[in-house]
């Protein structure tokens, strides 16, 4: 069983919903946030972003800049622009994308599932981003933005969506990047509780810093309690709970740079060597173990062999492990593409044009236009205890930061 809990959300004032709203704080830099908050005074980027409202020759890990998060989110309290719910609540929160939509379950989850492996991770966190979020959220005493969970279908669970998506909503707004979402509360949230009583396991999609830096902050919290043993908020984290067969997740692509500066035809002899290259027209592959790759103004098709992939082996058998092992590393001496200036990574979302941008531009050498993930690949990943490859996945729509915070007493 996986403990979902409801809690008493601070939430935007139903009229402020849109002007509040904002991104995550980690799909951005810190100009872009600048340029975002101007002329937005209750943009949320306020609160998980507060160095935009530094000069910029002030350290964004600076006391004052961590400081200013909890200052701000009191303030939007204060002002009345946020309110406090009287009560626990659950809320039902869908996103509409296109022809795409999803819809989750907003409620806290429990630190000792993720440390007991209830919740399961696929990632490797970074220290120096742990300890970021963690500053942050002992500074603002909340929560301030979801962790994105996953869980197999349940049909009990998806039943109760469906009735309560049938009331009023709470807020129904579109956002300036073409992105409907709608929130409605949970006529018992009890019943949700009850439910995830029947969900053996729950998968971060995205969101492993908040994570990891919710439970630090929830572990160092119950240490230093009077009554360790109590069941207090801080034990809880912001989630949103998906099933999984809604979820979309595209593509996670790649940009390299060549420090041996080959000329095209040695490049795609040297890709030669690990599959079949042959020119196409098709920028996105459409099955596992292919690879669109854009050099020199043309587009190549790279084909596995099938037979030379590990089935057995769930993280063996993902795109972008065969892509680091047999290209990254040999052809191009990229070992640790997390660290590695020769490779950037573009988010699906962004099209191909971006990848013929960047490649056409000079900075890049060539493209890789990557098959998307599946989400049966993370859940088996994350029940063998592996761990994907950095950059393995991009799920869109993001979840809307600003609309639920946690606080942690």
């Amino acid at each position: 069983m996986v403990c979902v809990r409801s809690f008493c959300a601070i939430h935007p004032r139903k009229d402020m919903v849109k002007a509040i709203s904002a991104l995550p704080y980690d799909v951005m830099n810190t100009e872009e946030a600048r340029a975002m908050v101007e002329g937005k005074p209750w943009s949320f980027l306020r609160i998980s972003r507060p160095e935009v409202e530094f000069d910029r020759s002030v350290d964004p890990c600076a006391d004052q800049v961590y400081a200013r998060s909890g200052e701000n989110l009191q303030k939007f309290i204060r002002e009345g622009v946020m309110e406090v719910d009287k009560t626990p609540q659950v809320y039902i929160y869908r996103q509409i994308m296109g022809d795409h939509v999803q819809t989750g379950v907003v409620a806290c989850a429990h630190i000792d599932d993720y440390i007991n492996n209830k919740i399961k991770k696929h990632e490797f966190t970074r220290k120096d981003k742990e300890d970021d979020r963690a500053r942050h959220v002992k500074e603002a005493g909340a929560h301030t933005g979801p962790v994105f969970l996953a869980f197999r279908d349940d049909k009990h669970i998806m039943d109760l969506m469906d009735k309560d998506t049938q009331s009023e909503p709470l807020y129904d707004f579109t956002t300036e990047d073409d992105i409907r979402h709608i929130v409605w509360r949970a006529a018992d949230p009890a019943a949700y509780e009850k439910a995830f009583d029947n969900v053996d396991a729950c998968y971060i999609a995205d969101g492993h810093h908040r994570a990891a830096s919710a439970i630090r902050v929830g572990e160092e919290m119950r240490k230093n309690a009077a009554d360790p043993n109590a069941d207090a908020p801080y034990l809880h984290f912001l989630a949103v709970f998906f099933p999984a067969s809604t979820l979309k997740i595209m593509p996670y692509n790649r940009v390299l740079k060549d420090s041996q500066n080959r000329s095209t035809d040695q490049i795609l002899a040297e890709l030669g060597k690990v599959g079949k290259i042959e020119k196409t027209t098709v920028k996105s592959p459409t099955h596992p173990g292919t690879y669109s790759i854009y050099i020199d103004h043309d587009w190549y098709m790279l084909t596995i062999d099938p037979a030379t992939i590990d089935k057995k082996d769930p993280v063996a058998c993902l795109d972008v492990d065969i892509l680091q092992k047999r290209v990254l590393a040999p052809i191009f001496g990229i070992t640790d593409p997390r660290t590695d200036k020769r490779i950037d990574f573009v988010g699906g979302i962004r099209g191909t044009d971006e990848l013929e941008k960047r490649v056409n531009s000079g900075e890049m050498r060539l493209a890789v236009s990557m098959y998307p993930t599946q989400i049966h690949q993370i859940f088996d990943v994350s029940d063998g205890g592996g761990v994907m490859p950095p950059k393995s996945t991009w799920f869109e729509p993001k979840l809307r930061s600003g609309l639920f915070v946690h606080a942690l007493k």
